[in-house]
């Protein structure tokens, strides 16, 4: 039996992730500062040009991070507040956490673009799945006011 709690733990799992790619934002772009690829001028307004490719690679990353998986936190949320967790929705969730996580490896990798958009696809594809499973909880809330 699932208890609705579970469903925090996926949550926190991707909140963990994306701070690890923060880091290695700073992490990236200190190894360029410290091989003089860069001055801390190149980050004045974003990155320059001189910014080496690994320090954007991240960066675009965690901002990969930061748009739809939005949906995600809110969607589990709602699952969360409507105690309607069940263990397809615990499946799925932890599988997008998965797809996302496989998503950033291949992107600050070996970044294969075909490889990132399959990723990509199937990771939203999840994520439709658990706001179609979504529908029902949140229409009986909303009969039930």
């Amino acid at each position: 039996m699932v208890t609705q709690g579970e469903i925090l733990l996926p949550v926190m799992a991707l909140v963990f992730w994306t701070f690890l790619v923060l880091v290695s934002i700073a992490f990236r772009r200190l190894q360029a500062l410290y091989k003089r690829q860069v001055t801390a001028t190149d980050f004045t307004y974003g990155e320059s040009s001189r910014v080496p490719v690994a320090a954007l690679l991240a960066n675009r990353n965690y901002m990969n991070l930061l748009e739809l998986p939005v949906l995600f936190y809110l969607g589990c949320t709602l699952f969360f507040l409507l105690s309607a967790v069940t263990e397809t929705v615990l499946v799925l969730a932890w599988f997008y956490v998965g797809l996302r996580i496989a998503h950033s490896v291949v992107h600050l990798s070996w970044n294969n673009v075909l490889h990132r958009f399959y990723l990509f696809v199937a990771s939203n594809l999840t994520l439709l799945g658990i706001w179609l499973l979504l529908i029902g909880p949140v229409w009986q809330a909303g009969m039930a006011v």
